[in-house]
């Protein structure tokens, strides 16, 4: 079976899910039909023309740029401006343009950020700005059902490509409830909460609550701090950058 664009980007959003990017953001597909096969991609800062140029004569039909070459809606389509011209030689060539954006900034394991320090060596990493975006989910479960219920949701939330890195934030309690019945606590990632959600549709006779938690989720956020292994003058620093 051939791969698509959308195979290709939802790799992407398994790293670097769109409902981490920030508010003023417009990461996603931005131009092309993510059902067509895909013949190649290429990957850039910015989408200009060169880059449209190079992905057509390279064969590829997909490009991923970090930003996104639409922020507001456009109203005019003359070429006027390179936002315009971009857009239309995209089109016009089939090739396809997806923006991994803010929301790559803001993911700890694999995004901009945490490549940044991996480059420069820093240890005990940590978000700077952390991000609110955690879910917990309550379920009332039958004894005779727990195992299967508990299963199926540590398989929602604990897939080998979890997004974000979710792991090392899941915490998965069991605790007897009133009578022949256990209650099953589950934190998670906001962005999984459709595969959860799924999971529990095969159980529709249980009962459960889901609410947002407040705390901010150590995984998710902007900026990072760190620690070099040793001190450094701040002349030899900078040299190193």
């Amino acid at each position: 079976m051939p791969t698509t664009i959308r195979d290709i980007i939802g790799v992407l959003e398994q790293v670097a899910p769109p409902a981490y990017q920030e508010g003023y953001d417009n990461a996603g597909l931005l131009v092309g039909d993510a059902n067509r096969e895909c013949t190649g991609v290429i990957t850039c800062l910015d989408s200009t023309e060169a880059v449209i140029d190079e992905a057509v004569a390279k064969g590829c039909n997909l490009v991923v740029a970090h930003h996104p070459i639409v922020f507001k809606g456009l109203k005019r389509f003359t070429g006027r401006t390179y936002v315009e011209r971009v857009v239309i030689k995209a089109i016009q060539t089939g090739v396809a343009i997806y923006a991994i954006h803010t929301n790559l900034d803001n993911v700890y394991a694999q995004g901009v950020n945490a490549k940044i320090a991996e480059r420069l060596g820093l240890e005990n990493t940590r978000i700077l700005a952390p991000k609110a975006n955690l879910k917990r989910l309550f379920v009332n479960t039958p004894q005779g059902d727990l195992d299967l219920v508990k299963e199926a949701l540590e398989k929602a939330v604990s897939s080998p490509q979890a997004i974000g890195n979710g792991l090392q934030q899941l915490t998965l309690g069991v605790r007897p409830d009133a009578g022949s019945s256990w209650q099953l606590e589950v934190v998670f990632p906001a962005p999984q909460q459709a595969q959860v959600l799924a999971a529990l549709a095969k159980f529709p006779d249980l009962a459960y609550t889901l609410d947002s938690i407040e705390n901010p989720n150590p995984l998710t956020g902007s900026g990072m701090l760190g620690e070099l292994p040793r001190p450094l003058k701040p002349m030899n620093f900078l040299k190193r950058l």
